[in-house]
């Protein structure tokens, strides 16, 4: 496990101030006046700006004008996927779940739910201790959603107090009076919680409006490779990015992309003399991204633009041209190929395609994109990859009234039951922003048409569990700025039972804490079906933050051990092909950015494709 034993105290010491099963905000804190809003409220925006649409997005907006799907849609999915049996009472739960209601009140139900629970709502010692070294020292930190919850929990609180004290500190110059704060507020946000992607672009913009002298990036090591890599784009590359540990963090999905297999099935297609395409997923290395782009034409992708990326790629080369090579998740490549099956298999029209997937393709041109993508055919990340039977038929069987979400990288089984739900709107397949932004948007609708009637949504989550923070801050931030009192959102981790291990006995001496999130075997998920956390993400806790941060206050004494929590530099100074390795890293990503905004491929990408099969 990677649970520190003084986080297991500081754990059951929550456990022990307050009653979990009926946690209520007004008993910590007092009302403020002043409302902010959520830095989780996410629209469906990208990190540049531009609009982005999950894989359900499209046929969510036909919804509106079709309340239930065609006949042969009904067909196909009763006949392609099993159909749920009626739910249990409501009181009855097979998985662990998070309640939260009105006021701001939350109702854990099961231990691994406790445990996600327990921090929060973090003491107000350590959130203001950590901001005022943060300002002091020009610290910015960007962390992954995967993050622990108990640093999660600290980090959302350090943000929001940051943002309190900015508003009172522009209250007190628009009087015409000097701030009453200690110091100058920054501006721009000190913490940024958000996927791989955004996690560079607010390292930049901490750099850029708030002069930071140092980013801690909490993540995987790519993760705090691509920041670094991205602020040196910027014109930041003096600025150091400290990551929490100096061990190795691994990440099993970016790792398969990385030995000679996945080189020589690149390669494979390069000599095929087709024009070829390799749409790589972010979540892997600047390494990985070089070697590719030094063997194919390579683009990088999110799971929130991978589906716009292979539409506007194969409608501007040419369907029955282009070979699309995806990779290295293969889960979210075979479920990219279901998704086109279904359309095609339900009976979708020439017309329906245009206006809700591209306007360019048709029933015979996505046949013939789905025909020519090779999926990778050995990447899988050991979170995801733990949905499995038990838990789909438990989510079947027990769980049919809940809203179903699924990241694109969970296995097929639960993507196709988000899939088939998100037909009726009552599910969504797609990014970490896209399942919070489908949450947010229901407790929104339940909030706003308000009948009186008290009512619990349920959504399964399916995905790592670290996402309960952002959920559980957007949800109250809604419920709030609605003023609803009976609407409550019940969040469920479609977890077994050994996804919680017991704490060994003098780990938490004069404790009441029994059990914590993982298995006792270190992978942090349930052999047997069902994700707890990512055991990499884990790796980054709040008593590792506060080290590094410590380190950087007295950094001329710490420089050596500061430099040893550097990001991998495997590419530096490394030349593939007579080329500087980090600008082949970057390309693909620019690609991207520019696909991002612009919605078409970039001329020189383009041009690269057709030299391959020339």
């Amino acid at each position: 496990m990677f649970i520190r034993p003084a986080a297991v105290q500081r754990l059951s010491a929550s456990l022990g101030r307050r009653s979990i099963a009926n946690v209520s905000n007004s008993s910590r804190r007092a009302a403020s006046s002043v409302s902010f809003p959520s830095e989780n409220s996410l629209t469906a925006n990208d990190s540049c700006g531009q609009t982005t649409t999950s894989i359900t997005d499209a046929r969510l907006r036909l919804n509106e004008y079709h309340p239930s799907p065609p006949q042969s849609q009904q067909r196909f999915f009763s006949s392609a996927l099993p159909t749920p049996t009626a739910p249990p009472a409501q009181q009855i739960s097979s998985f662990p779940s998070l309640v939260i209601g009105p006021n701001h009140k939350l109702s854990p139900q099961g231990s691994f739910a406790e445990a996600q629970a327990a921090f929060l709502e973090p003491p107000a010692e350590t959130v203001e201790s950590l901001l005022d070294q943060l300002i002091d020292l020009k610290v910015g930190i960007v962390a992954h959603y995967y993050m622990d919850v108990e640093l999660q929990g600290v980090l959302h609180a350090v943000k929001r107090r940051q943002m309190e004290l900015l508003h009172h500190q522009q209250l007190d110059e628009e009087d015409g009076g000097s701030s009453t704060t200690r110091r100058r507020i920054p501006e721009y946000p000190l913490v940024a919680i958000a996927d791989s992607l955004k996690m560079g672009d607010d390292a930049v913009q901490m750099c850029t409006k708030n002069n930071v002298n140092s980013i801690i990036c909490l993540g995987v090591d790519f993760m705090s490779e691509s920041v670094s890599a991205i602020m040196s784009k910027n014109g930041f590359g003096n600025v150091p990015v400290y990551r929490a540990t100096t061990k190795h963090i691994g990440c099993s999905l970016a790792e398969s992309a990385e030995g000679d297999t996945y080189k020589a099935w690149l390669a494979k297609s390069a000599a095929s003399g087709k024009k070829s395409l390799h749409v790589v997923y972010i979540n892997t290395s600047l390494e990985t991204k070089a070697v590719s782009t030094s063997i194919i034409p390579t683009i990088t992708c999110t799971s929130s633009n991978v589906l716009k990326t292979i539409l506007q790629a194969s409608a501007q080369i040419g369907p029955r041209d282009l070979q699309i090579c995806y990779g290295p998740d293969t889960y979210m490549g075979d479920n990219l190929v279901s998704l086109l099956d279904a359309v095609l298999k339900s009976g979708w029209s020439d017309e329906r395609i245009k206006s809700d997937l591209h306007s360019a393709h048709n029933r015979e041109t996505i046949q013939a994109l789905r025909d020519n993508i090779d999926v990778y055919p050995s990447g899988n990340c050991v979170v995801h990859h733990m949905f499995g039977q038990s838990v789909v038929d438990t989510v079947n069987n027990d769980y049919g009234d809940a809203y179903v979400t699924a990241h694109l990288e969970v296995p097929g089984e639960m993507f196709q039951i988000a899939l088939r739900k998100s037909l009726d709107d009552e599910g969504v397949v797609g990014s970490t922003s896209n399942i919070l932004n489908f949450i947010e948007r229901k407790v929104e609708d339940a909030a706003k048409n308000n009948d009186g009637e008290k009512k619990r949504l349920k959504f399964i989550l399916g995905t790592e569990a670290g996402m309960v923070t952002s959920i559980v801050r957007s949800v109250q931030d809604v419920l709030d700025s609605n003023a609803c009192h009976n609407v409550e959102a019940e969040i469920i981790f479609p977890v077994s039972s050994e996804a919680v291990m017991g704490v060994e006995e003098g780990e938490s001496s004069n404790t009441t804490l029994d059990v914590v999130p993982g298995v006792a075997g270190g992978e942090g998920c349930s052999t047997t079906g069902g994700c707890a956390t990512c055991p990499f993400m884990k790796m980054n806790d709040l008593d590792a933050v506060q080290d590094i941060v410590d380190m950087i206050a007295s950094e001329s004494s710490n420089e050596l051990q500061l430099s040893k929590h550097l990001p991998p530099n495997r590419l530096g100074g490394q030349k593939i092909n007579g080329n500087d390795a980090i600008e082949l890293g970057v390309e693909p990503i620019v690609y991207m950015r520019e696909f991002m905004k612009d919605k078409r491929l970039s001329e020189g990408l383009v041009e690269r494709v057709e030299q391959l099969a020339a």
